[in-house]
Formats: structure tokens, C-alpha cells, sequence
């Protein structure tokens, strides 16, 4: 089957604009959105000490802000019981980003989250257990404004689809492809187009290969993702060949970075291969040396320090953070603003030119506690400078 090389836009689907949720799409031309999902159970929300209750949904809330503030858009739960559906329910209530629903089985447990304004609901109506259940399910989203995602992966396919699979008369691929056009079929069956679809392989070809021939079949909504991609950097290079060669041909509406590291680095991660890739722009741009013998500036250090709250500020800059002089000012000029060191020195320059130099304290004899003097008064000066741009 021969695949062009851009497809179509595809429907929108809406999400939020119940409750206090705020109101996005997925699809058209809505931006491509990230997301990420939760790691953690939340029935801590729950609990009957009313203070350690109030600490837990706070602390969530916390963390929902901050990924929101790298640039995730939507979060994902899993809802394996009750308890988590009404977890769930109270996050949302006070949260404003759309979260999701991740539920298998059991069709009760997306009803309590459609009733307490959960934007999203990820199912398989091939595992909920009943037309009847998916019915009452597409009905609530209806009456309640919700959406669905159809996830599919290798380990649903229908007993005849896997029979195929394993004779080897249908690829994975194709396998996967027909068993989301079925689950699409029964829910666009109940008049319900407000879903899109997912179909996930560890393989990074399989994911390729089945997200291409469904975009040439239909318009629902892609979220696109390779499941069990692995640890941080084998799963970032699995996710950057695969959602590239999808987003260059225009395929992909939202993406999740599956990594077995935290939701921020999967945020991270997701954000920078939309950027490379042209599709989200602004922010803050880090531009890093790797550092070499030459090095006199702690960058892997100063990095780790500033990655995260670099990334969540609403600033549209580059910063650069180089290791030595040869590297800093020079080729850091582009920057808007960079730090760099120099024997018992870090300088601080903005588009080439040096605004700050930091010295040692040369009053305190023991080199350890000089050094982290020193990098603490950089840290300090590096911030007063980056907040005056």
C-alpha cells in the first residue's frame, strides 16, 4: 500500500469547558498538544485525616501545575477502581488542565468520572464488555461533554485479527490499523465522533507503519505515541524517530512520550521534538556545551539546577551554559543571556557581551565551601539578570 507524503486535517475534537476544566481541542488545526500520564495512585486524596488530604491534593496540583508550566497539556490516570474514580473526580474539581481517565474493564468507573467533569476518557469498547455498556458510556460523554480515546495495542486485537496476525497473513501494523477502525466504527455507530484514536507498539516501524494507514482511511483525531519505549534515553531516541517521521507528514494530533523516567522528562522530551520539528515555538530555548578537558564552568551541575525552572518560564529567550571562556561569549553570542567560567571565575554575558564576572572568595581557605560560594553567587546573579531581560 503506498502512503502519500501528507494527509488530510483531521476532525476536532473538544475537550473541557465543564466545571472549572479549561476548554482545548485536539485536532484541525489546534496545535499539536503533549501529554503525560500520572505514575503514581491518588487515592491518598481520600484519606480520612483531613490535613493529610488537603497536603496530597495539593501536592498533586502542584505538580499538574508545573508540568502545565513545561508545556503539558493534558495528564492521564490510571482508574483501576472506584476509589481512583473519585480521586480523580476531586483532582479535576481543582484543577483547570483536562485530565484523563484511563480505564479498563470496568464501565462504571468512566461514568463516575464523566459525572465529576473528567475532560477525557481512554477505553477500549472491545474490553469494557458490552455494546450496551459502550452505549451508556458514549451517551454520558454526550450529556457531560466528554471525550474518548480509543487505545489499541497489540494485546487487544480481536481473536480473528490476532489469528491473522500470527499466520502472518496481516501485519501488526495492519492489525493494529483495523482493530482501531473497528472500535471507531462502534462508537461513531452510537452518532459519537467527539474520540480520537491511539494505536501503540513498541516497535517503532509497527508504529510508523499503522499510524500512516489509518490517516489515509480516516480523519479521526491520531494521539501518537511508541508504548514501553524504555528508559530515558533509548525511549527518547525511539519517540524522536517515530513521531518525526509521523509530524512531518502532517500525522499526529497529540503526543505522549512514554519513558520509564518522570512525567517532567517525558514533557520535556515531547516538547523538544515538537520544536525541532516546527510544530511549537517560543519559550525558553537551552543551548549546552558538553563539556570537555578545557572545562571551567560546572555546566552538567548549573544544567540540572536550572533545567526545570528554565523550561516553565514564560519567557521567549536562548540561554546559553558553556564550559569554558573558548566556548562562551564567543559562541554563546547569540544567546540572550549565557554563563560561562574561568579558573576561579563565572562570567555572565548577554549577546556576547559580559555583564557580570563573579569571583571566589579568596578570604575562605577550604576550595570546597570557595566553590560552592561561588556558584551559589553566580546562581544569584545569573537570576537577577535573567529577570531584567
Amino acid at each position: 500500500m503506498s502512503i502519500q507524503k501528507t494527509v488530510p486535517l483531521s476532525r476536532i475534537v473538544q475537550l473541557g469547558g465543564k466545571g472549572a476544566v479549561k476548554k482545548m481541542e485536539i485536532g484541525g488545526n489546534a496545535p499539536v498538544s503533549i501529554q503525560t500520564m500520572w505514575k503514581e495512585g491518588i487515592s491518598s486524596v481520600l484519606k480520612d485525616s483531613p490535613l493529610y488530604r488537603e497536603n496530597a491534593l495539593d501536592s498533586i496540583l502542584n505538580r499538574l501545575n508545573l508540568l502545565s508550566s513545561l508545556g503539558c497539556d493534558l495528564v492521564r490516570f490510571a482508574v483501576p477502581d472506584m476509589e481512583s474514580a473519585q480521586a480523580l473526580c476531586l483532582i479535576q474539581k481543582h484543577s483547570e488542565m483536562p485530565l484523563v481517565a484511563d480505564i479498563h474493564f470496568d464501565y462504571k468507573l468512566a461514568l463516575v468520572c464523566l459525572e465529576g467533569f473528567v475532560a477525557k476518557i481512554r477505553i477500549n469498547p472491545g474490553n469494557i464488555g458490552s455494546k450496551e455498556k459502550t452505549k451508556i458510556v458514549v451517551k454520558t460523554c454526550m450529556e457531560k461533554g466528554g471525550a474518548i480515546r480509543i487505545g489499541v495495542n497489540a494485546g487487544s486485537f480481536p481473536k480473528d485479527i490476532q489469528l491473522k496476525v500470527e499466520s502472518g497473513t496481516m501485519s501488526r501494523a495492519e492489525g493494529l490499523c483495523e482493530t482501531a477502525l473497528r472500535e471507531s466504527e462502534v462508537l461513531e455507530s452510537l452518532g459519537f465522533t467527539n474520540f480520537c484514536v491511539s494505536m501503540k507498539a513498541s516497535s517503532v516501524q509497527e508504529t510508523i507503519k499503522a499510524n500512516e494507514i489509518f490517516a489515509q482511511q480516516s480523519s479521526i483525531p491520531l494521539h501518537i505515541g511508541v508504548t514501553e519505549a524504555g528508559p530515558l534515553i533509548g525511549g527518547i531516541v525511539k519517540s524522536t524517530i517515530a513521531f518525526t517521521h509521523l509530524l512531518q507528514k502532517g500525522i499526529g494530533n497529540t503526543i505522549r512520550v512514554s519513558l520509564s523516567d518522570t512525567p517532567e522528562n517525558e514533557v520535556i522530551t515531547a516538547r523538544e521534538i515538537l520544536y525541532e520539528n516546527g510544530k511549537r515555538s517560543g519559550g525558553v530555548k537551552i543551548v549546552s556545551c558538553p563539556r570537555c578537558g578545557r572545562n571551567g564552568f560546572d555546566v552538567h551541575g548549573f544544567v540540572s539546577r536550572w533545567q526545570t525552572e528554565l523550561l516553565s518560564m514564560h519567557k521567549n529567550i536562548t540561554v546559553a551554559v558553556m564550559g569554558c571562556i573558548v566556548n562562551g561569549p564567543g559562541e554563546g553570542k547569540h544567546a540572550d543571556i549565557g554563563i560561562t567560567g574561568a579558573g576561579d571565575s563565572v562570567i555572565i554575558f548577554k549577546q556576547g557581551k559580559i555583564v557580570r564576572t563573579i569571583k571566589a572568595d579568596e578570604s575562605i581557605a577550604d576550595t570546597e565551601i570557595k566553590l560552592n560560594n561561588l556558584h551559589t553567587c553566580a546562581d544569584t546573579a545569573f537570576r537577577e539578570e535573567l529577570e531584567s531581560l
